[in-house]
Parts: structure tokens; sequence; C-alpha cells
């Protein structure tokens, strides 16, 4: 029984291979929803099947930057109203959205029974995707974190602003020394060019490379670029609005670059519970 369910979960975890990405910050105000957004959406038009969880669980908002109705969150979940499937909306180019809720202090300070809810319902989707990104929401709250070291790659998004680089460092730093998460991708975005952009990681990496053991890899520069504030004024995405402007162009690349990023056989370390408790729970209901 032991060997056959050692196969079964083999088999699934061959068949069903999730890439899980946390898209992280520090601090508000430096763009990490749109570039959740713009990156799901243009990985959707590459052929990929993602769903975006809005982690900010009580200051909610990736509903509204699509303009798109939501009847239920993942307020409802938890409360046992209904199913994780059950609250999903369809967004641009087919994506899903797990829409939390806006303005719930309680949702934002939930009980660590609560958080074990939230990753129980992953283990019931039925709704089949191969990407999903992971907004979460600013600071360094242990919501943040449980869902960054849950995740298989961390995206840090930075800005030339010095509160934008200490609020990342921090957020490194205690995932690196507490929670023994050493890889980040880091997004410079809203920069002028290249060139500023490379600049910003270095700051970054010269500090991190000073006192902690972490491994910092740039992944994009996203230029500034009036055509986003219009795409969020009409409640789209600048990759659908604006295909060919710069951070479109940026993104674009990103996702596409993000969606050849492998994806561990085995657990790295980290609770990465999307996928190991959506497998093991699977494999051990398919046995009964």
């Amino acid at each position: 029984m032991i060997d056959d369910q050692a196969s079964s979960l083999r088999k699934m975890k061959q068949s069903r291979l999730i890439k899980v990405i946390a898209v992280t910050g520090g601090k508000g105000g430096v763009g990490k929803t749109n570039i959740t957004l713009n990156t799901a959406i243009a990985m959707a038009k590459q052929g990929k099947r993602v769903m975006v969880l809005d982690a900010d669980l009580g200051l909610a908002n990736v509903d509204v930057m699509l303009g798109l109705r939501v009847e239920k969150n993942l307020s409802h979940v938890l409360s046992g109203e209904c199913t994780l499937d059950d609250v999903l909306v369809t967004g641009p180019h087919g994506i899903k959205i797990a829409p939390a809720t806006s303005g719930s202090q309680s949702m934002a300070e939930l009980s660590p029974t609560q958080h074990a809810g939230l990753i129980r319902a992953f283990s019931e989707l039925r709704s089949p995707i191969d990407v999903l990104i992971v907004d979460t929401a600013a600071g360094i709250s242990d919501m943040v974190l449980s869902f960054s070291k849950a995740s298989q790659d961390i995206m840090v998004v930075v800005c030339d602003e010095p509160t934008s680089l200490t609020d990342a460092y921090a957020l490194i730093k205690i995932l690196n020394r507490e929670h023994g998460v050493f890889r980040f991708k880091v997004v410079a975005n809203m920069v002028r060019d290249v060139r500023e952009g490379q600049e910003l990681f270095s700051k970054l990496s010269k500090v991190t490379g000073r006192f902690l053991d972490v491994a910092l890899e740039l992944v994009a520069t996203v230029p500034f670029d009036e055509n986003i504030r219009r795409a969020v004024r009409k409640q789209t995405s600048i990759v659908d609005a604006y295909p060919s402007s710069p951070a479109a162009v940026a993104i674009s690349q990103l996702a596409a670059k993000a969606a050849s990023w492998p994806i561990p056989a085995q657990p790295g370390g980290h609770l990465e519970f999307f996928i190991e408790q959506l497998i093991a729970d699977k494999a051990v209901g398919s046995q009964r």
C-alpha cells in the first residue's frame, strides 16, 4: 500500500506541476499589483493557464483594477460558505482571479488556523492552472511572509526611492534569516531606462551582499510609462491596451522569462503548500 501511494504521488507530481510566484515589495506604491496583473495577462496571452491570488486580504484591489464584478471572495471560503472554485472570477484572456475583500481588518489579521483553512482550500481546487501568481500585501506582516516563503519564486518589486530599497531589504532579511529563503528575483519598476534599473539593483545587491547570505537576480527593468496610468483609468492592462509601449514590452518579456523558470521536483525547504498540499491531499484521496 505504501509503495502504491508513493507511486501515485510521483505520478501526481509529474502530471500536475504548478509554478508558484509571489510578487512582493516591502512597501506600497511600487507598482506591485500592476506587475502582477500584467505579468499574469501576458503569460495567458502566451498560452499559460494562470491564476492570480489577491493575497492583500484586507485591502484587496485586483478585481477593481480590471473592473470585474465580484459576488464572493476568500472570506466566504474561510467561513465555509463556498469553495475556492466558487469565488473565482475570469479576467482577460481567461486568467482566474481569487479575490479577497477590501476594508476588512479581520481578513488582514488571520489566525494560524485561518491560514491553514485557506491553505486547505487550495487542495480542493478543481480549476486547472499552470501558474499561480500571488500578489502579497505591502509590508512584512506574518501573512506576507507566509505567502512569500510558500512560493517557489519570489519577485521583489522595487523603485528608485530610498524607502523602497530599505523596505525591500527588510523583507529579504527576514525571509533569509528567519525563514531560510536564499534566492530572490528583483524587478526594477518605474525606472527611466535599463541603466537606472541596473543601478537600482546594484544598490540593493551591495547591502544584501554585505549582511546577508542571499542570491539576487535582476529579472526585469520596467520603465516609467504614462500608458500604465491610462490603462489603470480604463480598468484594463497595459499589455492589452498599449502592447507596444515600453512598459508592456518589458512586462511581456518578464512573463516569457518567468514561464521558463524551472519547477523543482522536490520542495526546496519552504512550505510550498500550494503544490505540496494540493498533491498530497489528492493522492491520499485517490487511495480511499
